[in-house]
């Protein structure tokens, strides 16, 4: 059995595959643009929750300070240490 002889490639059917490429490489520019956009914005994200993250973290009192954390900056009232010893009745 004797395969039967490949003919060259007619100049049209380079010229369909040339075409077909050519799509396929402008989509995968497309998706490479795209990706580029959204490393740049989480890029930027990150930035931010890291300066955040900073904000928050200077305004830890020391580990000697027996303050109550106020991490988001909101006024906490000042409690009365008084009001603490009372004894609860239920």
């Amino acid at each position: 059995m004797s395969e039967p002889t490949s003919l060259p490639p007619s100049l049209d059917d380079l010229s369909a595959s040339l075409q077909r490429l050519s799509e396929k490489i402008s989509l995968v520019q497309d998706a490479v643009r795209n990706l580029t956009q959204s490393r740049v914005q989480l890029e930027g994200k990150i930035e931010d929750a890291q300066k955040r993250v900073q904000r928050i973290l200077s305004r830890l009192p020391e580990q000697n300070d027996g303050r109550q954390l106020n991490l988001l900056g909101e006024t906490i009232p000042t409690t009365n240490p008084e009001d603490d010893s009372e004894p609860t009745t239920h």
